[in-house]
């Protein structure tokens, strides 16, 4: 159980490391947002499996299909709009703020 929890809380230092480190490339930041989903799921996974439980089980499929709606969606937003300037960068995408 304990290598569980040092391998979850492993993957999330790293996804917290590119979400606050990486502010210029959009997408090391949906990378590592998906390494914090990640970084649930072993959790999730670890404790179903140690207390015996469904639950956990269940939850984890949950998280993985909204992480993977929102990273489909995520890059088809960004494809479009690489399309319409030519470039991705998060200092320009934050002037499209209304």
């Amino acid at each position: 159980m304990m290598l569980v929890l040092i391998l979850s809380t492993f993957l999330f230092i790293i996804g917290l490391y590119g979400m606050l480190f990486s502010k210029n490339h959009i997408i090391i930041v949906l990378m590592s947002l998906e390494l914090l989903l990640l970084s649930s799921m072993v959790n999730f996974i670890g404790f179903s499996v140690f207390l015996d439980l469904f639950i956990g089980q269940l939850y984890t499929l949950l998280i993985l299909s909204i992480g993977a709606s929102e990273s489909s969606l995520g890059l088809s937003i960004l494809i479009v709009y690489y399309r319409l300037k030519g470039g991705l960068s998060l200092d320009s995408i934050n002037l499209l703020k209304g």
